[in-house]
């Protein structure tokens, strides 16, 4: 943008919303109770030019519609205003407000607040998408937070990261259950509310907001754009396009309404882009960083999920007919990992919910799948983008996987027990590499011995598993350069108290076309030129 017109929309912006962001009732700083910004900011799907910024009102009383003035600065004082606007919390929407704040420059970071009813949100931290040459790419990779099994000291980590360009989150970002159904949080003061299944739109809006007001969810979100995607338990457990595993239509009434109902709330709660057309909504999407990386976000769930095979053992579980992205995905999918390789970024990362790597049970020799929500309920749609990758020449590809609750990193290989086909010591047969982020707080293995001896069984069982960790929650680094993509597992002290301590438990590393996984020496270097995290208090005062 030509300095002369990015200076006006700076004062233009500026004289527009000055008197309510600058003028107003309120510290700005962590949100409390006398404050309509009980829930915190947000960012997120950040484009070159554009960046989605996210609150919620939470008025005395309930006006149809609550003005909200905005303004999004170069600096963390506020005092270089680039852009601003005004928005309104409607009823309709749970008084959520979601704007695109436009006209910025690429790869940079940014600063905004929201005003309304006399007070100021506190200051929000967000970051575009880099055009051209990069350097370098860091992402957090996390998933999986159950609010009664823990506290979110995850998210309080990464928040705390300032040289992060963005966090994926691979869903699981909430859980549907009662308390005591998964998990029991009453020791903790962590009761789910409402203490109930979710089933309508007013049980899944609570729970949103339930989650939005622990405040190192918002500290994250505060600080860093998050990149987002659904999984089941937005919706009811092993959800799929047409019902799922945790659904009852004889006591919850029709799955399409429920399913509906979430996703309406997600909407309004999270700071993603409702894409697609005629009244579907497309939570696949993809986003260009620099001539790094590549990511392309799926959706493994409603998109086009066809109904699961209980039998792990069935042979229909093979038949080409069974979709796990459906046809129109799928395509999608295809088209995007080949312009990405046309056009020559140096890596392409893919964004998706469940295990895609095969496994076994160690336990059971009768060679069928360790568990069919996978992409092992669906080997056919797996071999297909597999032969793909092969046939059209696309390397460099990171598969970065949620839901699990562990920790794995995996060649991908069709066939990785055969000899002929894949050579562990080598890396030959691998077509790409899969990243597994452990949950937040949702457990895995829960006896520490069991885990280290199950995940040892896999080791022996499973030439492609090149590290697995059952029992430890945290999240992943993404350090990506052009002479590698690293990937650094940081495991968490606990979950059941407050706590800054986390241990670096593997690093790997993948080279450009090598498509298969090397242990890494250390874990990568902080930026320290990174621009500042946003201020916990108010510059203002």
């Amino acid at each position: 943008m030509p300095f002369a017109r990015r200076a006006f929309l700076r004062s233009a912006a500026a004289l527009a919303v000055s008197p309510v962001l600058f003028g107003s009732r309120g510290t700005g700083s962590l949100p409390g109770r006398d404050t309509p910004f009980r829930h915190g900011v947000a960012s997120g799907d950040p484009g070159h030019d554009s960046v989605l910024l996210w609150t919620r009102i939470t008025p005395l009383a309930r006006p149809s519609d609550i003005e909200v003035h905005f303004v999004v600065a170069e600096d963390p004082d506020l005092s270089r205003i680039v852009t601003g606007g005004v928005a309104f919390a409607r009823s309709r929407a749970d008084f959520t407000v979601k704007v695109e704040a436009k006209g910025l420059l690429p790869g940079r970071t940014y600063y905004y607040r929201f005003a309304a009813l006399g007070h100021r949100s506190p200051i929000g931290r967000t970051r575009t998408l880099p055009r051209g040459r990069l350097a370098r790419l860091r992402l957090a990779v996390a998933s999986c937070s159950s609010y009664p099994h823990g506290l979110f000291n995850g998210y309080r980590a990464i928040a705390a990261r300032a040289d992060l360009d963005a966090v994926l989150h691979l869903g699981d970002y909430l859980y549907e259950y009662e308390n005591g159904r998964f998990g029991d949080g009453t020791a903790l003061g962590r009761v789910p509310d409402p203490n109930r299944e979710l089933v309508t739109l007013a049980d899944y809006r609570r729970r949103h907001a339930q989650y939005k007001s622990d405040p190192d969810l918002q500290e994250a979100h505060r600080q860093h754009p998050f990149i987002a995607v659904w999984d089941d338990h937005e919706i009811a457990n092993n959800a799929y396009r047409n019902g799922a595993e945790n659904h009852q239509p004889w006591s919850e009434g029709s799955f399409r309404a429920r399913r509906t109902a979430a996703l309406r709330a997600y909407l309004e709660w999270m700071p993603v882009r409702a894409t697609g057309s005629g009244g579907r909504v497309r939570a696949y999407r993809s986003f260009s960083f620099g001539d790094l990386a590549d990511l392309v976000m799926l959706d493994t769930r409603i998109a086009g999920r066809d109904a699961p095979v209980d039998d792990r053992c069935a042979v229909r579980l093979a038949s080409e007919k069974r979709h796990l992205l459906g046809p129109e995905q799928e395509r999608w999918l295809f088209q995007r990992l080949l312009r990405s390789e046309q056009r020559g970024a140096r890596f392409r990362l893919i964004g998706q919910q469940v295990p895609f790597a095969p496994l076994l049970d160690p336990a059971n020799e009768d060679g069928c799948p360790l568990d069919v929500d996978g992409w092992d309920g669906y080997p056919q749609s797996r071999e297909r983008l597999a032969r793909m990758l092969r046939e059209r020449h696309v390397d460099s590809v990171l598969v970065l996987t949620g839901d699990a609750h562990s920790s794995w990193a995996n060649d991908v290989a069709l066939d990785p027990y055969d000899v002929r086909a894949y050579d562990p010591e080598t890396g030959r047969g691998s077509r790409a590499v899969e990243i597994v982020t452990p949950g937040i707080t949702s457990p895995g293995v829960s006896d520490a011995r069991r885990a280290a001896a199950l995940a040892t069984a896999y080791r022996r069982t499973h030439p492609h598993v090149r590290f697995v960790e059952l029992h430890r929650r945290g999240y992943v680094i993404l350090d990506v350069t052009h002479e590698r993509a690293q990937a650094e597992w940081y495991h968490l002290s606990t979950v059941l108290e407050p706590s800054d301590e986390e241990t670096l438990a593997a690093v790997f590393r993948v080279e450009p076309r090598a498509n298969r996984l090397a242990p890494g020496a250390d874990a990568s270097l902080p930026d320290p030129e990174a621009p500042p995290l946003a201020p916990r208090h108010d510059p203002m005062g």
